[in-house]
């Protein structure tokens, strides 16, 4: 039987009993042991949205495992128009479940949320619209399995932290190499959300709490809305959640059961899902619940948080769309950015922890010492939180970047990413500064398909080059500003040239013969007294240089003409006419 065939006869079967059951979630069915299926969850929200009219179903683009990436819309009134959204100031919520497929807490919880929004048993604020990805890592999700989190409480079987490329979807935001991560992009830049929810299961340390938070990091945010974020609106949904029962933490970031000293904030690089929001003005959390915590106990503490996400954000709407959008125009005039941050470890803040008493005992396995929490032994403390971070690298912003069109691969990522840009109009000579890449080091070992590079040393030089007609103009006056140093910019932590797209610069296509280049380059050398001059200073400063043919060799070859000008030149130019 064909695939196509058989996704259609499931779907339909799950329709079936689905409708007969009103709308129960296999979580709920096995009280709280299993999280749905892929196709199961499919089928619910497509028998959700046949039911209600407040409720929508999508498919967007396509994912790696072959299988269309679905989004749920869920918005008063029956209207789904998001451009109306945003001029009426209706608070737009996106929320991504099942990034880490072993994680699926938030495949459930919003199954059972959208059900209860869509059947009015609670309230959707009319100045709320809801969109969520039912199962973002389709391939993981499918690859189902009950060992692979030995770390975790349930449920009985789940999926697989890897994609169909084997990828951690949770480092692709900004890289792309997943056909998932560019349909996200897609969805994302098509609601514009106001906040973002990224549903996750924790790592770690054991401790009281069933969920902890990671929020955008308010500084790397900046501006009117990270301070408003900070200020205003985390604490009213801590203080949310708390009236409802569940004492939430920041996520809890300590090794070895030690949290008097106390733990930073996560750095959300642009790799992750809060850190790639953030470079567009959306504020994001990642709901962590506690690994070592039921299942079900993790599902409702997930429901909890989102629909309190959903009431806050209603009550702070006005305010929120506020900063965003005085965020918004900051970014699209600002010329400084950083390209990496430092924690501030002369500042913190205190908050409340509930944790268990940690100690050492005899392993009955290596017969050494091992770390145990003891539950008998709960404690409640005050501990430092640092949550404050330094700007670094700060680069100013050309008026322009120019990219010549045969790297395409960047330009896709940049266009799916809705930046503004215009071709060169005709073959065209422009005078622009050139960035030269001087030092660099490769990670020896892969991570997530690339060797990452990092410790850029770069050089820069104004020279006149060559553009095509249908080379790309990149203007810095947009809202994508932050988006583009980030990524443009090499000494970046996360840029492009970090995640190899530009490595084919760093080697050297053209060379020589030593036989052969001894002869032209005796005659060079003999015409250019400044640079045999230099080629003598070498020598006598270095010994090592003296005593190298080859090294003195090249020493001439890459000062002349004959050595080509692209190998280490980054090809994309800064130009400031």
């Amino acid at each position: 039987m064909k695939k196509g065939f058989v996704f259609i006869f499931l779907l339909t079967t799950q329709l079936s009993v689905f409708g007969q059951k009103k709308f129960v979630t296999p979580f709920e069915k096995s009280l709280g042991k299993q999280t749905a299926t892929y196709y199961e969850t499919i089928a619910f929200y497509q028998a959700l949205a046949k039911q209600f009219n407040i409720i929508i179903l999508n498919k967007v683009s396509t994912t790696d495992a072959g299988l269309p990436l679905h989004l749920v819309i869920i918005s008063s009134g029956n209207q789904f128009d998001v451009v109306k959204w945003h001029k009426q100031g209706k608070l737009v919520i996106l929320i991504n479940n099942g990034i880490h497929a072993g994680e699926p807490d938030g495949i459930d919880a919003s199954m059972m949320l959208m059900r209860d929004l869509a059947s009015k048993k609670i309230a959707l604020p009319a100045n709320v619209a809801v969109a969520v990805i039912p199962v973002y890592n389709i391939g993981g999700v499918l690859n189902r399995n009950s060992f692979s989190r030995v770390n975790q409480e349930g449920p009985e079987s789940y999926g697989f932290r890897g994609n169909s490329q084997n990828l951690d979807l949770n480092r692709d935001f900004t890289k792309n190499d997943s056909k998932n991560a560019l349909a996200f992009a897609k969805i994302f830049h098509y609601l514009d959300p106001d906040i973002f929810i990224d549903n996750h299961v924790s790592d770690g340390a054991d401790y009281q709490h069933v969920m902890t938070l990671l929020t955008t990091q308010h500084n790397k945010l900046g501006g009117a809305l990270g301070t408003y974020l900070h200020n205003t609106f985390e604490p009213a949904l801590y203080k949310a959640t708390e009236s409802k029962g569940m004492i939430m933490t920041p996520y809890v970031n300590f090794e070895e059961g030690n949290p008097e000293k106390g733990w930073s904030a996560f750095y959300d690089a642009p790799r992750y899902s809060c850190g790639y929001t953030a470079l567009f003005q959306t504020i994001g959390f990642t709901p962590e619940t506690h690994m070592l915590k039921s299942f079900k106990a993790r599902v409702e503490a997930t429901y909890t948080l989102m629909q309190q996400m959903i009431d806050v954000g209603s009550k702070e709407a006005v305010a929120l769309k506020k900063a965003k959008q005085q965020m918004i125009t900051e970014v699209k005039q600002q010329k400084e950015f950083p390209l990496s941050w430092k924690l501030d470890t002369t500042s913190h803040e205190t908050i409340t922890f509930k944790g268990y008493e940690a100690g050492y005992k005899k392993s009955n396995i290596t017969g050494l010492p091992r770390l145990y929490y003891d539950r008998l032994k709960p404690f409640t403390k005050q501990v430092n939180y640092y949550n404050t971070f330094k700007p670094e690298k700060i680069v100013t912003l050309p008026q322009f970047y120019i990219i010549p069109q045969g790297w395409w691969s960047v330009i896709e990522r940049l266009q799916a990413n809705k930046v503004m840009m215009k071709k060169v109009e005709r073959d065209t000579n422009i005078m622009v500064e050139a960035y030269r890449i001087e030092q660099y080091k490769s990670s020896a070992n892969p991570y997530e398909k690339h060797h990452k590079n990092f410790e850029v040393v770069v050089s820069k030089s104004n020279t006149t080059l060559p553009f095509l007609k249908g080379d790309y103009i990149i203007e810095c006056n947009q809202r994508a500003n932050r988006y583009l140093a980030e990524m443009l910019e090499p000494t970046g932590d996360d840029s492009f040239f970090a995640w190899n797209f530009f490595d084919a610069v760093l080697q050297q296509k053209e060379g020589y013969s030593d036989y052969r280049w001894e002869d032209v380059a005796e005659k060079y050398i003999a015409e250019q007294p400044l640079l045999k001059q230099q080629l003598e200073e070498k020598k006598k400063a270095d010994s090592a240089f003296a005593a190298s043919a080859s090294a003195q060799l090249n020493f001439i070859y890459k000062n002349s003409p004959y050595y080509e000008p692209a190998h280490m030149r980054y090809p994309v130019y800064r130009w400031n006419p």
